[in-house]
């Protein structure tokens, strides 16, 4: 009986081992840095959300989906919270699950937030991260089974800036790229994003967290995603609820409206009502719009 639970409780132990997420580091001396404390902290609040501010050290958290047959598709999801703190849970470790039962492997990036204490340039951090988690899931694409591609970028609200940021910025690399790594990624999934910073629809903390409070009227259209989309712009599905209060609607508009008039295909699905931040799970409706995504993502051939 003692070698059966000694047997069991080894059985356990190795399937925990086996499932167990990898956290990479995503540098071995991060760039744009500046010598710091330490201050990263993560707390799970009453909502069941759990929060991670102060980013200093980068990483990426793999989810590797299981079975299938092929190269597997991959998505790198950057969590939302206005480059104040990342929302990891529910828009980063539960969306990562989710795609695994997809068959897509995933990776939650943890990147830095803007912060004058730990970075020489903070308008550049979050998206040297952002190129450097495509480069590096593209350079070990063979050792996870991924097809290199269709490796796409996902965000979340300020998360969502990042994905749209590199989807319109890859060609500025602000990393190093020895190996000329194509930093373009293959599709974009943006979620209630900020996409402009303009006075009238852009989100004004994430604005002035990332480029300061009286940024140049060129840093400002720098990163107003919808004015840097071309014909090379990545595909991207786009999701919004109407009553947003936090980051109007009408970011998603001018962004599809931008991939549409470059003939680049893309999906916009809108909710009525919601809010901001649901997650994966707008409890207005019945409708997920992971069932959705799952569809167009079949369309594009990358499922």
């Amino acid at each position: 009986m003692k070698q059966l639970t000694m047997s069991l409780l080894a059985t356990v132990m190795l399937h925990a081992m086996t499932n167990a997420q990898q956290e990479i580091p995503l540098y071995t001396t991060v760039p744009n840095s500046i010598p710091a404390e330490n201050l990263e902290k993560s707390v799970t609040g009453a909502d069941g959300i759990t929060r991670v501010s102060n980013v200093s050290e980068p990483s990426i958290a793999v989810y590797k989906a299981e079975g299938g047959s092929g190269k597997q598709p991959a998505v790198i999801i950057c969590p939302g919270g206005g480059y104040s703190i990342l929302a990891i849970s529910h828009e980063g470790v539960d969306v990562a699950r989710a795609f695994n039962d997809m068959g897509v492997t995933a990776f939650v990036l943890k990147y830095r937030l803007p912060d004058d204490r730990i970075m020489t340039d903070k308008s550049i951090g979050p998206l040297q991260d952002a190129e450097r988690a495509i480069q590096w899931v593209r350079e070990h694409a063979a050792e996870y089974n991924i097809n290199p591609h269709k490796i796409g970028i996902m965000g979340f609200s300020a998360g969502g800036h990042l994905a749209s940021t590199l989807s319109t910025h890859y060609m500025d690399a602000v990393i190093t790229n020895p190996k000329k790594t194509a930093l373009r990624p293959d599709f974009s999934i943006l979620i209630y994003p900020v996409i402009s910073f303009n006075d009238s629809l852009g989100h004004r903390g994430s604005r002035e967290r990332l480029i300061g409070k009286t940024p140049a009227t060129a840093v400002i259209q720098k990163y107003s995603n919808e004015l840097r989309v071309n014909k090379k712009t990545p595909p991207a599905f786009l999701v919004h609820a109407k009553d947003d209060r936090t980051v109007p609607w009408q970011n998603s508009e001018l962004y599809y409206e931008a991939l549409l008039k470059n003939k680049v295909a893309a999906r916009v699905f809108y909710y009525e009502k919601g809010g901001h931040g649901f997650g994966m799970r707008n409890k207005t409706s019945d409708v997920k719009w992971m069932d959705v995504l799952k569809k167009w993502m079949e369309e594009q051939h990358i499922l």
